[in-house]
C-alpha cells in the first residue's frame, strides 16, 4: 500500500504462545495493519492534537482451537478511558429505539423488578439508567469515562456509578443481573475479566448479559471498518459460548441484533440452566475458511475505495464521513486516498468542532453542511442510511450517498 498508517502484510501465518479466551491455543496470525491511531474516541481541540495522537499495531491471529480473534499486538498503554473519550449515539433516534427496545425485554424476559444491577463499562450511563427506571431497580455502574453530570441529566437517581475500571478490588459487591454492553471487546485478557464479571453474579439464580460486535459478519463481509486499535478482542456467538463454558456458565439465549452487528449472549451458572449455545459453538470451520480468505479480500476491498477516492478527487467532488467515531478513524486509517475526505459530519454535539484522530478533520454539525455542500456522503453505519437520508431532506441537500 502506498499510505504508511495502514499497510497491509500477508506474510505467511505466524504462530503466537496461547490464546487469550481458551489459554490453550496457539495463535495464528492472519492480517497486520502497521500505524493506526489507538484511540478512536478522544476528542481533540485542534488538528495538530489529533494528528499527534499515539499510534499503534493490530496484529489480528486467530485461535483454530475456540475461534478467538485477537489483535496480539495490542498495549493497553497506548490507550486512554477518560472524561474526553466520546462513545455515546444516544443522540440518534434510531439508536435510543434500539437501546430502550432491548432494556424492556430484558427487564421483562427476566423479571428484573426491585433487582440489584451492576453494569460493567456504563458509559454515560444511558442504558443502566433504562434498566432501573423500567424495572424500579438499583444500579451500579463502572466506568472511567462517567460523566456525573451528563448522568445526573438523565433524571434517576436510581444508579450510582464509580469512575473507574471493572476489576478484582470490586467483587465485594452482587447484582442479581451483570451487564457489560460494548466492552469486553476492548479487554485483551477476556477470559480473566469475565471470570471476575461472573464472580459478582448471585449464584444460583443470577444472570450475565454481553453484548459485542458481532465478529463473523466482519470477516464475511469484510467489514474493516469495525477493526480498530481499542477492539482487540473478536467474538462470535461460539467463541464466546465456549468462553463462558469454560467458566462454569451456560449460554441461555443468543441475539444477532442492529443490523446484524451486535452479538448479545445471555449466561447463567450451569447448576440451573441447559446450554442454548451449543448449536451456535460448532462455527470453528467455517470460521477457519474466512480466516483463511480474509487477507486477499481485504486487499480487495481496501482497492475498491482507493479507486472511488481516485476518481471523487479526479472529478473534484467534494467527500465527507457521516459518523466521526470509531469506524470513521479506521476507515480513514485503512484506505489510501481518503486524505481527500474534507470533514466528518456527527449529531453528537459533543464532538462537533473537535477533530478526528489521526487525521485532523473537523466535524461539523449537519446544520454546518450547508455552507459546505457535499458531492458524496460516506455513511459510516448502515443501520443509520433512513435517519441520515432525513437530515439531509430537511437540509435541501442531495449528495451521493454511499454505506459501509
Amino acid at each position: 500500500m502506498s499510505k504508511t498508517n495502514a499497510m497491509l502484510n500477508q506474510a505467511a501465518p505466524l504462530p503466537e504462545p496461547s490464546c487469550p479466551a481458551c489459554k490453550s491455543g496457539a495463535m495464528e496470525i492472519f492480517l497486520e495493519i502497521s500505524g493506526v491511531p489507538t484511540n478512536s474516541c478522544i476528542l481533540f481541540d485542534t488538528p495538530q492534537a489529533a494528528k499527534a495522537w499515539p499510534r499503534g499495531d493490530i496484529r489480528l491471529g486467530f485461535c483454530p482451537e475456540c475461534g478467538f480473534v485477537s489483535n496480539t499486538a495490542f498495549d493497553p498503554r497506548l490507550t486512554e478511558y477518560s472524561g474526553r473519550y466520546e462513545e455515546t449515539q444516544a443522540f440518534s433516534p434510531t439508536f435510543n429505539e434500539f437501546h430502550e427496545r432491548l432494556a424492556r425485554d430484558i427487564v421483562e424476559r427476566h423479571e428484573l423488578r426491585d433487582k440489584d444491577i451492576i453494569e460493567i463499562g456504563c458509559g454515560k450511563g444511558e442504558f443502566l439508567n433504562l434498566l432501573c427506571e423500567l424495572g424500579q431497580n438499583r444500579g451500579l455502574g463502572y466506568d472511567p469515562g462517567y460523566s456525573e453530570s451528563r448522568g445526573k441529566a438523565l433524571g434517576s437517581g436510581r444508579f450510582e456509578v464509580i469512575r473507574d475500571f471493572f476489576s478484582e478490588s470490586y467483587t465485594d459487591r452482587s447484582a442479581d443481573f451483570v451487564c457489560c454492553k460494548m466492552t469486553l471487546e476492548h479487554i485483551p485478557t477476556p477470559n480473566d475479566f469475565l471470570g471476575t464479571a461472573t464472580r459478582v453474579t448471585r449464584q444460583p439464580d443470577g444472570l450475565v448479559f454481553i453484548q459485542v460486535p458481532e465478529s463473523k459478519r466482519i470477516l464475511a463481509d469484510v467489514a474493516f471498518e469495525d477493526i480498530y486499535y481499542e477492539h482487540c478482542s473478536y467474538f462470535t456467538a461460539g467463541s464466546l459460548s465456549r468462553l463462558f463454558s469454560q467458566l462454569g456458565f451456560a449460554v441461555r439465549n443468543i441475539d444477532i441484533t442492529y443490523g446484524d452487528q451486535y452479538l448479545a449472549v445471555e449466561a447463567a451458572p450451569t447448576a440451573n440452566e441447559d446450554s442454548a449455545g451449543l448449536a451456535a459453538a460448532d462455527d470453528l470451520a467455517e470460521l477457519a475458511g474466512l480466516v483463511a480468505t480474509f487477507p486477499a479480500r481485504f486487499a480487495a476491498r481496501i482497492e475498491e475505495w482507493r479507486d472511488k477516492f481516485a476518481g471523487w478527487r479526479a472529478d473534484g467532488q467534494k467527500v465527507v464521513l457521516w459518523g466521526s467515531g470509531s469506524k470513521a478513524v479506521a476507515f480513514l486509517a485503512a484506505v489510501p486516498g481518503s486524505d481527500h475526505v474534507a470533514h466528518a459530519v456527527d449529531i453528537n454535539p459533543f464532538r462537533q468542532g473537535c477533530f478526528m484522530p489521526g487525521t485532523g478533520q473537523r466535524i461539523l454539525s449537519p446544520e454546518e453542511l450547508l455552507g459546505f455542500r457535499p458531492d458524496v456522503v460516506i455513511v459510516m453505519n448502515r443501520v443509520y442510511v433512513p435517519e441520515i437520508q432525513r437530515d439531509l431532506e430537511r437540509l435541501g441537500l442531495q449528495p451521493q450517498l454511499h454505506a459501509l
